[in-house]
Formats: structure tokens, C-alpha cells, sequence
């Protein structure tokens, strides 16, 4: 199959029949970077040929890890044919859950249990699907499953089959890197060289990269582990949490959020749909219920489709608002915290309409608190060390980790926004949110 960012893949019978299922075909129609097309108009590439990537750079990577072995075998292993043949297909079928918009329903909304949960994993791989059917027909469904969805009374297996295409550096990252940079024209590159230098310890079972050459530091091979981290934490800053995608992603939820609360779609009636039918749906949900409901789903779907998107009446800021973040998230996106949330929607909107006269809909919105949390767990064996220990433990002796991490918590923002341009209404929204969040600090400027 002709890749854009890779060249050829090359693909088993296997892979081709688990390809061509409903279960995989459904993901042409999800796009991996969600609304990031309404910022980077070329960003519409979907889970369909970055799952097949992933699938590309896992075989890569094995290559890799197997002549690693074939240099020095004394305290590695070896990953057998029959393991590759399990790791490739879970490589290849590590996004079969994913759900339109994903990451703004599930992980910043705390809609409904994530993507990668066991039960959804259970429900796409299941007897009744296609999918499900042909990993039973290959024998390896169990294998898989313990891959992609490790439960406390599952299969176990070892520990590189996951960290393979699921750690910090691994071939789910380097595909996602280079195709969401190849679509959506930034300038960055990471260099294929990084994966070749991974190997499996014997002891433990730990994917790991080894820093150490003759008991000194490999320090062309840490500043290329840097490199990596630092283009994952520029995407985070320039695309993955752009403004504007992220009210796009705010008014979905917001959208999902309505019509799952008013019982007119249950989340099972989600899953299995593609960006554009999501959107049809939630708007052919909400017509059954009250007027004002239908006006305000068709009125957010509207916005997204044709980018009308509510704008931004006031922003806290984490690097302003370290000592109320945490007060900020539990209070208001709880799993149970829909109410005060819309009571304080209600509030500020009131108020608005009545010093301006004009009516407006506002959204409170902030990732996932989680979000900030990139630690580097890739194994390394630094200089000196018998044994290879997870990157973040040396965040001493590489101060950029911690530097990376800090730039990562900064980039959460708690936002109220509002669905009027008028800077009038925006300043006045503005006004009383200060009022509503009296305990947390603005750092925007209405315009």
C-alpha cells in the first residue's frame, strides 16, 4: 500500500483481512487530529492510514530490535515470528475504538470511558463483529486483547508487545509525528535513526534504549530521545491545543453532552459512527426533544460545520492559577459535575443578557487535568547502570525533561466562552465570570 509519509507498506493476508472489515473501514471516515482542519486546512488525514503507519513503523522497529539482538545477544531478546505476527496486528488495530472527536467527548469531558478501555476494546473485537470473527479464525484474539487492553485478570504478556507501539517513544508517536507534520505543513522532522536503536531486555522484558557506550554517555542518542519529546510537546502547543480547536472540540461535547443528558442517545449510539454521521445524528436526536434543546445542538453543530465558533470571553491560565486549578476541575468536570457546571452557565449568561439585552449562549471548558501529564517513561540504560530504568528518573541529569514537563502543565487553560463576536457582550461575559471564578485570575484581553 502507497503511504504518503512512509513510501510502500507491506502488508500479510492477515492484516489485509482485518483491514478490510467495517469495524476498520470506519476509521477513512474519523480524522485523526479532529477539528485541528478548521486551523491547518490540509490536516484531514484519519485513524484509517495512520493506524496502517503505526503498523509500518512497528515492523521497523522490530527489524530493528532483532539485529540489535543478532550485535549482542548475551542479555537480550529476540522477538520471535510468531510474536511480531501478534504485535503487528494489534499495531494495526489499536485505534478500531476510537470515536469521532475522541479526545474532546471522552478524555477532556469525561463523557464516557475512554477509547482504550477493556469493555470497548470487548465490544469492537467481540464474536459478533467481522473483526472479532477473523482474530478468532488467526488464533490470536486472546494475544491481542492482552496487548491492547491489559486487565488485572487477563492474560499477561511481556511487557515490549505493548511498549512497542504504546510508551512514550514508540511507533504509534513516530507515525502520528511524522503524518500530522507532513498534513499539516509544519516544518519538523524526527529522525527515523531514533528507532533504531531499541533493544529487549532479558531480565525484565523492558523495551528499552541503550545511552551507554563503553561506560560513557551516548549523547548523540539522548539528544535525538530530546528531540522527539520536544516535536511532540510543539504539536501539543501548536496544534493539539490551538484555541480554536479546542472550542470546536468544546461545543461537540457540549452538543454530545445535551443530547446523552436528555436520554435521547445512549454513548453505545457513538461509538461506531464516523465524523460526519456523529454530527447528523446528534442533531436528528435532539429534534425529538424540547425546541430549545433542538435550537441549541443544530445551533453548536452549525458553528463546527461552517466555522462559526464561540469565542473567548475569559481564560485562567494554569501558570496563573496553579493554587486553583485543582478546585477548578473537580468542582466543574467531575464525572457528576454537569449541573454545577450548567448552573454557573446559566449564571454568567443571565447576567450578560441582562446589562447588554442581548441573549448568549456561554460554554466553562478546560482539558482534562491529565493532559499535562507527559512523563518519559521509555526505558534508556544509562552509563554505569546494570539494569534500564524509565528516562523520567534521570530528569536531574537531562534538565530539559523537566523544563518539557513544566511547558506541558502550563498549557492547560480553564475557558469561558461565549457564542457572540460582539466585544461589547464579550467584555460584559468577561465581567461576570471574574465574579463567578472570583478565586482564579484572567489572563485575557477581550479584543
Amino acid at each position: 500500500m502507497r503511504d504518503p509519509v512512509h513510501g510502500d507498506v507491506l502488508l500479510s493476508r492477515e492484516e489485509v483481512a482485518l483491514i478490510d472489515t467495517p469495524q476498520f473501514q470506519r476509521l477513512r471516515g474519523v480524522k485523526q487530529l479532529g477539528t485541528a482542519y478548521l486551523v491547518f486546512p490540509s490536516a484531514v488525514h484519519t485513524r484509517f492510514e495512520h493506524s496502517i503507519g503505526t503498523l509500518h513503523v512497528t515492523g521497523r522497529l522490530i527489524e530493528s530490535i532483532n539485529r540489535n539482538f543478532e550485535l549482542d545477544p548475551r542479555n537480550h531478546l529476540r522477538i520471535a515470528e510468531e510474536e511480531a505476527r501478534v504485535i503487528r496486528i494489534a499495531a494495526l488495530i489499536h485505534d478500531v475504538t476510537h470515536m469521532p472527536f475522541g479526545h474532546n467527548i471522552e478524555d477532556q469531558s469525561g463523557l464516557m470511558a475512554r477509547h482504550d478501555s477493556a469493555e470497548r476494546y470487548e465490544r469492537a473485537l467481540g464474536r459478533s463483529t467481522l473483526m472479532g470473527q477473523r482474530l478468532d479464525e488467526f488464533g490470536v484474539r486472546d494475544d491481542v486483547m492482552a496487548v491492547l487492553a491489559p486487565s488485572a485478570d487477563g492474560r499477561r504478556v511481556p511487557p515490549y508487545w505493548s511498549q512497542i507501539m504504546s510508551d512514550t517513544i514508540c511507533s504509534d508517536i513516530l507515525d502520528y509525528l511524522a503524518r500530522d507534520a507532513y498534513f499539516t505543513g509544519l516544518r519538523l522532522s524526527v529522525d527515523e535513526r531514533l528507532g533504531s536503536y531499541f533493544q529487549v531486555d532479558r531480565e525484565s522484558g523492558n523495551l528499552y534504549i541503550d545511552l551507554s557506550k563503553r561506560d560513557l554517555l551516548r549523547e548523540d542518542i539522548l539528544s535525538e530521545v530530546v528531540r522527539m519529546l520536544e516535536a511532540r510537546y510543539y504539536f501539543s502547543e501548536r496544534v493539539y491545543y490551538h484555541h480554536a480547536k479546542v472550542i470546536a472540540g468544546a461545543m461537540i461535547a457540549r452538543a454530545v453532552e445535551s443530547v446523552l443528558g436528555a436520554g435521547l442517545l445512549a454513548d453505545t449510539d457513538l461509538f461506531d459512527t464516523t465524523d460526519d454521521a456523529l454530527l447528523s445524528k446528534l442533531v436528528g436526536a435532539a429534534e425529538r426533544g424540547e425546541p430549545e434543546l433542538a435550537r441549541r445542538v443544530r445551533r453548536l453543530v452549525d458553528g463546527v460545520r461552517q466555522r462559526r465558533l464561540f469565542k473567548r470571553a475569559a481564560v485562567f491560565p494554569r501558570y496563573e492559577n496553579e493554587a486553583s486549578q485543582r478546585e477548578l476541575v473537580e468542582r466543574f468536570f467531575a464525572r457528576d459535575a454537569f449541573g454545577e457546571r450548567r448552573g454557573a452557565e446559566e449564571r454568567i449568561r443571565e447576567a450578560a443578557a441582562f446589562a447588554t439585552g442581548r441573549e448568549v449562549d456561554v460554554i466553562v471548558y478546560c482539558p482534562a487535568a491529565r493532559m499535562q501529564l507527559k512523563e518519559a517513561a521509555t526505558h534508556v540504560l544509562w552509563p554505569g547502570e546494570s539494569r534500564p530504568r524509565p528516562l523520567g528518573e534521570y530528569a536531574e541529569r537531562v534538565p530539559r525533561l523537566a523544563d518539557l514537563e513544566a511547558s506541558y502543565r502550563n498549557l492547560w487553560k480553564f475557558y469561558v466562552l461565549a457564542d457572540t463576536d460582539d466585544p461589547v457582550v464579550l467584555a460584559k461575559v468577561q465581567e461576570v465570570a471574574l465574579e463567578e471564578f472570583s478565586g482564579a485570575t484572567n489572563a485575557y484581553r477581550v479584543g
